[in-house]
């Protein structure tokens, strides 16, 4: 992994917190949009995780194999990626 190791494991504690938090939330039978808040607020942090992961990614291995023979490979595997977000 070429991202930032530290930021990504901070981030993803900081989700695997709020999702410990949502599970209290449910057994203590909370407001439901306060949980619905929690669960957003978790997605909202995986979702940085992955942005810097795919974007050392980016400026790693898809920068390295576009001045190689893999750049068409790895871009289309990018490309699969990207569309399993939207």
């Amino acid at each position: 992994m070429k991202a930032d190791r530290k930021k990504v494991e901070i981030l993803i504690k900081t989700a695997k917190g709020q999702l410990e938090g949502v599970l209290k939330m449910i057994e203590d039978n909370r407001y439901c949009i306060d949980i619905s808040n929690q669960i957003m607020a978790a997605n909202a942090v995986l979702n940085k995780a992955n942005r810097e992961i795919l974007a050392a990614h980016m400026k790693s291995c898809v920068l390295e194999a576009a001045k190689s023979d893999d750049g068409e490979e790895k871009i289309d595997e990018l490309i699969k990626v990207i569309n399993k977000l939207f």
